[in-house]
């Protein structure tokens, strides 16, 4: 993969996590390094990029409202509109709530494109930079469960997009060394990786395995759509 790797101790894309345990009450913030953002299956942004954290839990609730971002340390993505380069950059907002077994979330993906007028935040029209998606997570022992469905704002082909993840922790040692498969299907066009596909069916998008120890992860993901692959590391402070 091209990569030039400009900050030191980078480090890689952790799996989309499962939701299901206890959270501190108050404020928590955190960042990521990553040598690439690799998510559901495709490299976004083609480069290493920061990415910081910030949540809230209510007290007395694990109800936790989230804010998540990435930035591309090089210029690398493409616009579709003007086809000029440009750093990739990235805002969600999230809300989970316990119910019962299982976390269901809603999430705003906002993607401005830098390159046009589309950077507008809470522009949920069909031309603008944001997404709604609606999640379920379920955990039970080393078994994660993940459905996903975009629900408004901008999607290509207005399919709505939906992607389910199933992830097992199949390895755990005393030394503080742990690894997990996953396996994640998603609407080919959406997913597909490379921006042309049109198939509505569902495909599998996302493969993979993650070697985790301490706040150092490493992953190995294959799209079998777009047949890419991709090696990454990611520490967590």
């Amino acid at each position: 993969m091209k990569k030039s790797v400009k900050i030191a101790a980078l480090a890689i894309a952790i799996f989309a996590g499962i939701g299901g345990t206890a959270h501190a009450e108050g404020f928590k913030t955190g960042v990521d390094l990553v040598s690439s953002f690799v998510w559901r299956g495709n490299d976004i942004g083609d480069s290493p990029a920061i990415q910081p954290t910030l949540s809230y839990t209510f007290p007395g609730s694990d109800v936790v409202l989230g804010a998540w971002g990435s930035y591309a340390v090089e210029k690398n993505t493409v616009s579709s509109t003007t086809n000029n380069s440009y750093r990739y950059q990235e805002v969600d907002l999230s809300l989970t709530v316990p119910v019962g077994p299982f976390t269901v979330g809603v999430i705003d993906y906002y993607v401005p494109d830098t390159t046009t007028s589309t950077t507008r935040s809470f522009d949920f029209s069909k031309t603008g930079p944001n997404t709604l998606e609606a999640d379920i997570t379920y955990s039970s022992g080393n078994l994660g469960l993940l459905a996903a469905y975009n629900f408004a704002g901008v999607d290509r082909l207005d399919s709505h997009a939906f992607y389910g993840e199933a992830s097992y922790k199949f390895y755990s040692s005393k030394d503080g060394y742990s690894a997990k498969a996953i396996a994640g299907a998603g609407s080919k066009y959406y997913y597909g990786g490379d921006g042309e596909n049109t198939e509505k069916k569902l495909a599998l998008v996302n493969t993979g395995i993650s070697v985790s120890k301490d706040r150092f992860t490493a992953s190995y993901v294959y799209n079998p759509i777009s047949e890419k692959s991709a090696l990454v590391l990611a520490a967590s402070f």
